[in-house]
């Protein structure tokens, strides 16, 4: 379902555009003015794939991810610098899950079943991120743009402060992530509104994981660190 309603949108999207990409004039429309207030206001959805990196104490079988596809939306606030650069800030909430699969290395020497090789991790975050975009010039309809900065997330699903650990088949991860922020994309006016395809990278900077009870749980003993990376695909009407 959600990879038919991201293959609609884009259809949609794309006969929108297509139109107006490559007329030789500006289109005529109510936001010729946009990019010269000093505030502006819209809104974002899209989809989101989050991934871990490890780092390991001992030189033992990577823990394996499962990425799956998630969704977010959320709101934007735009404040104009000059005519190329912008600040803004994009406070959303993101789903994802994660699931990781352990090697039966990690037990030598403990009884365990199939269930104690998966681990399922449920994420949802409240994510706000202060980002500066940096633009080209306008060019007829449309506008390239870089755009990058810091960001803190609040994962309201990271077990933090329950008591049960992965002996009791719970997953715990810190409540609080500070991520750097890298992506592109391109603005597009249309006639009433002004709409931007982007791609953007996000890397965790703190270490997430909350380490078990027991000193040698085969689920976080051999883990030194363990840091949140993901890819998000956004589309934002302003």
């Amino acid at each position: 379902m959600k990879r038919f309603f991201f293959l609609l949108v884009s259809i949609l999207a794309f006969q929108s555009i297509s139109a107006q990409l490559f007329t030789k004039e500006k289109v005529a429309n109510a936001v010729d003015n946009i990019d010269q207030k000093f505030l502006t206001w819209g809104y974002f959805l899209g989809f989101n794939q989050y991934d871990f990196n490890f780092d390991y104490n001992e030189n033992l079988e990577d823990v394996l991810v499962d990425e799956t596809f998630g969704f977010h939306l959320g709101l934007i606030g735009d404040m104009r610098i000059n005519d190329y650069m912008n600040l803004r800030l994009e406070p959303g909430v993101f789903f994802t899950t994660r699931n990781l699969n352990y090697s039966e290395s990690y037990f030598q020497g403990t009884e365990f079943n199939d269930s104690d090789l998966l681990r399922e991790v449920k994420s949802t975050y409240v994510h706000i991120p202060l980002l500066l975009k940096i633009s080209t010039k306008r060019i007829n309809n449309f506008k390239p743009f870089i755009v990058g900065g810091f960001s803190t997330a609040l994962n309201l699903s990271s077990n933090e402060d329950n008591p049960n650990d992965n002996s009791s088949g719970e997953f715990r991860m810190t409540k609080n992530t500070y991520f750097y922020e890298l992506g592109f994309g391109i603005d597009f006016y249309l006639q009433y509104f002004k709409f931007t395809p982007s791609i953007r990278g996000i890397f965790s900077l703190n270490d997430e994981i909350i380490q078990d009870v027991d000193p040698n749980s085969p689920w976080t003993s051999n883990i030194s660190q363990m840091q949140t990376r993901g890819v998000f695909i956004n589309f934002t009407f302003q």
